[in-house]
């Protein structure tokens, strides 16, 4: 199959200093897809599409700090790599393609972001998906042994010799999987993580969710913010998120005004690239309901 048919590669400024890549296309109401950790906007190259054929206009942007994207040079609270400011990135590109209301779907770190922007900018969000993750926040108060063994790397990320040990060799460290991935996406996120700048700010997100995020998400828990808008939560059948916290979907709710709907996609951790077919089917349904206009 062509990868991202009628889809547009571009570029735009978003902020002093920051250009995010993305692709987008369809017609329709928004949907922005946002990726997780190491993966770029290509993560998305079989979902996409398929949201656009059901009318949809998707838009699906780099992250700050990942892919194509800039890569600031970091500040010393981490703020500069928050989901705070990549949430303000996504607000400011959607401004500049003109949709003052849209849905967002979040998977691994891109989820993270996602709920910030339904936190910060609740107008302007028409539903919100959650991928494989519960708020950073529960996740740090629930850090047991299981988390240790599984998670441990959010803490590696945070030490001084994480980008010495993965630049030395990328790609053993992330064993991308061009079989999985397609050659394409693969192709993408070989050219990110072996870029030294792009590894220390992928990092620097990770920095950043153990300082500002988790902070910023108790301020938010302490002042009763909560999410207003339509909420999915689906994550993996064959990845951890339900070992870890048996029912992700009780934790979200703590975090909503509405009754939040759940999902399970029959895949790994990678869902979009591992079973594209099944996740298109879920948010499908998500956002044909939740979507403006009664369509």
């Amino acid at each position: 199959m062509s990868f991202f048919p009628g889809f547009t590669l571009a570029e735009h400024d978003v902020g002093p200093g920051i250009r995010l890549r993305y692709r987008t296309g369809g017609q329709g109401p928004a949907v922005v897809l946002l990726h997780g950790h190491p993966r770029t906007h290509t993560t998305w190259y079989r979902v996409a599409p398929a949201l656009a054929d059901a009318g949809f206009t998707v838009v699906c942007p780099d992250l700050r700090g990942y892919g194509g994207s800039s890569t600031p040079t970091p500040s010393v609270d981490h703020a500069v790599h928050s989901d705070r400011e990549m949430a303000g990135d996504i607000v400011a590109l959607m401004d500049a393609l003109g949709h003052q209301r849209f849905a967002v779907i979040g998977h691994d770190r891109g989820s993270y972001v996602a709920y910030r922007k339904a936190l910060d900018h609740p107008a302007r969000v028409t539903a919100l998906a959650v991928l494989d993750s519960v708020p950073i926040l529960e996740a740090l108060e629930r850090a047991d042994a299981r988390f240790a063994e599984k998670w441990w790397h959010w803490f590696f990320f945070a030490s001084d010799q994480a980008e010495r040990v993965i630049t030395a060799d990328p790609l053993a460290w992330y064993r991308l999987d061009a079989a999985i991935m397609g050659a394409h996406n693969h192709a993408d996120v070989v050219a990110a993580v072996t870029d030294p700048a792009t590894v220390r700010a992928m990092l620097e997100d990770y920095r950043a969710g153990l300082h500002v995020d988790r902070d910023a998400d108790l301020a938010d828990r302490d002042a009763g913010r909560r999410i207003t808008c339509p909420t999915l939560v689906a994550w993996s059948a064959h990845d951890d998120i339900p070992f870890l916290y048996d029912d992700p979907a009780a934790i979200w709710q703590s975090w909503c005004t509405l009754p939040v709907r759940t999902a399970v996609v029959d895949s790994g951790h990678h869902m979009a690239e591992e079973n594209p077919e099944h996740l298109a089917e879920v948010l499908l349904g998500f956002l044909t309901d939740t979507a403006p206009s009664g369509r």
